[in-house]
């Protein structure tokens, strides 16, 4: 079977985005399937029209040149990436498109796909328009949201199937009036083999950073105001005032970094909070090594309380005790007290007495981990997530498609 996604970006680019996009392809193409590659214009310039990555092929679009343009540069977007899919279907002759949010690239795989008679599905990571909130450029009682509101309702009525990442999603979806059996959940996981369990120091890397004995609270990812990071920055006076050995580590970069920086030098932080910037992919695990806990302070927000993060999963595989906001996408993933621990989101107090208590009671910490490691050992592999799409393609698919989920020869595009 051949399988045309259609993401908005991919590596180099590093995000929570594409590393869930280069997990479910690997596990495709492990079961046999057949993968094709395009990225949208968001990918930003290339030196080609397509890059070897992990040893994929992804196929690049032109950013537009009205991209910057309000409303006619997101249609010059879905005009290119339409006319960029065309060509691929045209080329690689696939069974069925699958597209990625955000809706933009619903769209442009919807148009592409009826044009050549293709079956498309959509999978939805989250709400353009909630994100756009965040990032502030748009309003909940804005134009701009509701036409983005709008596009999604449009995309998911359209495709052949939709594929939340998370009951808040789907559920929002099913509010809205979309008929529940539409959707199936292809929920974040992790592949816990790629993770070392309990992993020791990196010693060299802790003791270039000043870090050799002293006990870390630690965030990896990227620095959005959603992340709550600046709370986090609030909470630590009073953190420290009980734990003045305690170190936080931020690893990553994004809008909010000069935020973060110009608190922290406001509170006078800078000697227990380190903020070394992005680093590249490969060291990320040495830098995650030295975190005794994470912490992930989301803030309550419609974006946060109905998507799942990734990277709370990703820390409960390496058997590392989480503190993470009551949102609801944590709520989804996190038991308190059972496999990680739960504090008030938004509440800079609430997180301090957690933070606190957690690092009073490190014999606490073993038990968090075991149970992090086995839920996501049972409930959050990627090998059951990509099967959840069987039922969904095999429909589509119809005559077409065997038991062993692969297509006989003869079918509709050979």
């Amino acid at each position: 079977m051949k399988v045309l996604h259609v993401f908005d970006h991919s590596l180099p680019l590093q995000s929570g985005y594409t590393f869930r996009s280069l997990a479910l392809l690997r596990e495709q193409r492990r079961r046999g399937w057949h993968t094709v590659h395009v990225t949208s214009g968001k990918q930003g310039p290339t030196e080609s029209d397509a890059d070897f990555i992990d040893s994929l092929v992804f196929h690049r679009t032109s950013p537009p040149a009205l991209r910057a343009v309000p409303v006619l540069g997101q249609w010059a977007q879905v005009r290119a990436l339409e006319t960029r899919v065309r060509a691929l279907i045209d080329q690689h002759r696939p069974d069925l498109v699958h597209a990625h949010s955000p809706a933009l690239n619903g769209l442009a795989a919807l148009r592409a796909a009826r044009a050549c008679g293709v079956p498309v599905v959509y999978e939805i990571r989250a709400f353009w328009e909630d994100a756009a909130v965040d990032h502030g450029t748009a309003r909940e009682d804005g134009w701009r949201y509701r036409l983005g509101r709008a596009l999604e309702n449009h995309v998911v009525s359209k495709v052949d199937a939709v594929f939340p990442i998370c009951d808040g999603l789907r559920d929002d979806l099913i509010a809205r009036g979309h008929p529940a059996q539409k959707f199936t959940v292809i929920p974040n996981a992790v592949d816990s083999k790629q993770f070392v369990f309990q992993p020791p120091r990196d010693t060299a890397l802790a003791a270039s950073l000043g870090l050799s004995g002293e006990p870390v609270l630690g965030f990896i990812g990227s620095f959005y105001a959603y992340e709550g990071l600046v709370d986090l920055i609030h909470a630590l006076p009073a953190v420290l005032r009980h734990l003045p050995r305690l170190r936080v580590l931020l690893v990553g970069g994004g809008p909010t970094m000069p935020e973060v920086q110009a608190l922290v030098a406001q509170l006078g932080l800078a000697a227990n909070v380190l903020l070394p910037g992005r680093v590249p992919h490969a060291e990320v695990d040495r830098y995650a090594s030295l975190i005794d806990v994470f912490c992930f302070p989301r803030r309550r927000l419609r974006l946060t309380e109905l998507v799942t993060p990734l990277k709370p999963l990703e820390a409960m595989a390496m058997g590392r005790p989480v503190l993470a906001s009551d949102v609801g996408g944590h709520r989804e993933l996190i038991r308190d007290r059972v496999t990680g621990r739960l504090f008030p989101a938004g509440d800079p107090d609430a997180l301090a007495a957690a933070i606190v208590d957690l690092f009073d009671h490190p014999e606490d910490w073993a038990a968090l981990g075991v149970a992090g490691r086995r839920y996501v050992e049972h409930h959050r592999r990627w090998s059951a997530s990509v099967a959840a799409y069987v039922p969904a393609y095999a429909a589509l698919l119809g005559e077409h498609f065997d038991s062993s989920l692969k297509v006989r020869s003869g079918m509709r595009h050979a």
